[in-house]
């Protein structure tokens, strides 16, 4: 008898075991997973340190996002000029990641509301007598990073207005190698988002010569048929720029 009591007791609580297991494992399932396509030397918006992981103030804010909304969150750092044709092609879900909210990217993509307004700054190496309006009038070379707005608005207004030539204008990978090329005297001036720029200058021999006022509004990119996904990173990022947590990264990535 007392084997039959044993038996009837190890059973059901084994089921119940099982059962709990599969109950979290599907609750697991059920939580979305977004790819979040970022700049991974695009500081203090994002980076990816020696070890590999994504940090920054685009890359905290996804991350509350996230846990207010009820997904979880994954960073692919992605070559700039073809982060847009990773989210179109599906290899990401989203870009955060100080991204310029244009009427041509609006073409192709939907944007969260803004979040950030940058100007162009522009810097030369210390001790260069060049100017801000000699930048502007197209009369030196100029580097930036590829694909991103201040090549834009180069191309846009000096280029095409004939006022520099296209060979003048020199574009990288990232912006940190234009301002090396700055450095070791290749190119005359750097063009690039003011709040990056303060960063990426930080300890070296460059001095800022002032701004083109461009007032670039940044956004958080998805494809346009995921209006679903939109409306979560708009509620999640209304709700974080309401909370003192929006300050507060401000302050840690020290942005203003």
């Amino acid at each position: 008898m007392s084997g039959c009591t044993t038996t009837e007791q190890t059973a059901p609580s084994s089921e119940v075991h099982v059962q709990q297991t599969e109950e979290v494992s599907q609750a697991k399932k059920s939580v979305p997973l977004y790819r979040v396509g970022i700049d991974a030397a695009y500081q203090p918006f994002s980076m990816v340190g020696p070890d590999g992981k994504a940090t920054g103030f685009d890359v905290d804010s996804m991350k509350w996002i996230a846990k207010n909304q009820g997904f979880e969150v994954e960073f692919l750092p992605i070559a700039w000029d073809g982060i847009i044709p990773a989210l179109l092609a599906g290899k990401i879900d989203l870009v955060y990641a100080g991204m310029t909210i244009t009427e041509e990217r609006k073409e192709k993509v939907n944007f969260s509301k803004p979040y950030w307004t940058v100007n162009q700054m522009v810097v030369v190496k210390e001790g260069s007598p060049i100017t801000l309006e000699q930048v502007k009038n197209g009369s030196v070379v100029i580097g930036t990073q590829r694909g991103c707005t201040a090549a834009l608005w180069i191309d846009e207004n000096l280029v095409n207005q004939s006022l520099m030539p296209a060979q003048n204008l020199k574009l990288y990978d990232n912006t940190p190698l234009a301002v090396d090329d700055l450095v070791s005297g290749r190119i005359d001036a750097v063009m690039y988002d003011s709040t990056v720029m303060n960063d990426i200058i930080a300890g070296k021999p460059v001095a800022k010569i002032g701004m083109v006022e461009t007032n670039e509004d940044f956004g958080i990119a998805v494809r346009k048929e995921d209006t679903e996904l939109l409306e979560k990173l708009n509620s999640g990022l209304e709700k974080l720029m309401a909370s003192p947590d929006w300050e507060a990264l401000k302050q840690k990535y020290k942005m203003e």
